[in-house]
């Protein structure tokens, strides 16, 4: 659906995206993430016709964005950071004005309109002016605007900037229902959001793209497999000794934690799994085991990993 190829932009001295080469499929939920300054919404300016490259190539749906640019555009549901919505407009005038500005039929507006509306959730208000709106709501109008000439590809900055919890966790759905149907390129910074909703995250620092993966991959990457957490009822002594003896432990801390019970940390050699040790360990000294884990870092550790110093080439 979206093939960057060596994309630049530079203001003045500055380059704000430096040969940015990325691709996402037909299908996709992808989350394009960066600390701020980092390129994103330049990236995604010039994805959506709105501003020229100074070099490189963007293809959408097979299309040049120079070359066919109107074709182009009627392939993208483009919702920017700031929507400048009308606020003396009424929901339903707004949505209607917007698909015929888009090139619809006015049979065929008023289908899109009814449909966006319905699954935006904005039944309820559509005979409201859109300064009477809350803040969710009008990232709903936003969001309704991008779907309503029925685009391939959805593109969304900060689509839930502002918003508070619940609002959050409403908008947040909605684009997990329209990726079922839509090929979506969301920008966030709500680590949190991003792994439930998206297939795969695109990190950019600097103008440079640092990690492109699936999360869980990210999460591997990261996270090692030799590390195992456990909380056991026992003796800090005799976990101590038979830490020391194990042969398939290389490194190991204890701490206590609350009552008889101790967290070990445990590094396993090559190839060991520790998590049967463990288990066995505790059956055979009936101790009781509440806790037996293998670490995991957050998406918020992969974004701060890779994102406080140069781009790390291994991802």
């Amino acid at each position: 659906m979206i093939e960057v190829k060596n994309l630049t932009k530079r203001f003045k001295r500055r380059t704000a995206v430096d040969d940015l080469t990325f691709s996402v499929k037909r299908g996709e939920v992808v989350g394009f993430l960066g600390p701020n300054g980092a390129g994103k919404t330049t990236t995604m300016r010039m994805l959506s016709c709105y501003m020229p490259a100074d070099s490189g190539s963007i293809l959408i749906g097979g299309q040049d964005v120079y070359t066919q640019p109107d074709e182009v555009r009627r392939k993208i549901g483009y919702m920017p950071e700031n929507n400048p919505l009308p606020i003396d407009m009424r929901v339903r005038e707004y949505l209607k004005f917007r698909a015929r500005l888009k090139g619809m039929a006015v049979k065929r507006s008023r289908e899109r309109v009814d449909y966006v509306t319905e699954v935006c959730g904005l039944k309820d208000v559509s005979r409201k002016l859109i300064g009477q709106l809350s803040k969710g709501y009008r990232q709903r109008v936003g969001l309704a605007d991008a779907l309503v000439n029925d685009p391939e590809l959805l593109i969304l900055d900060e689509p839930t900037i502002g918003l508070d919890p619940h609002q959050i966790r409403s908008v947040r759905q909605l684009i997990k229902d329209l990726g079922k149907t839509h090929t979506v390129l969301l920008s966030t910074h709500i680590l949190s959001e991003v792994e439930v909703t998206c297939d795969k995250v695109v990190i950019i620092h600097l103008g440079r793209i640092i990690a492109a993966d699936t999360v869980d991959n990210l999460h591997h990457r990261m996270s090692s497999e030799r590390q195992v957490v456990a909380e056991i009822a026992a003796p800090a002594a005799e976990l101590r000794r038979h830490w020391e003896q194990a042969e398939g432990v290389e490194q190991f801390d204890i701490q206590p934690v609350d009552g008889d019970f101790q967290r070990c940390s445990l590094t396993a050699r090559e190839g060991v799994d520790l998590r049967v040790t463990v288990y066995q360990l505790a059956r055979e000294n009936d101790w009781t085991l509440r806790e037996l884990t293998r670490t995991r870092h957050s998406l918020e550790d992969i974004f701060v990993h890779v994102t406080r110093g140069e781009p790390e080439e291994e991802f």
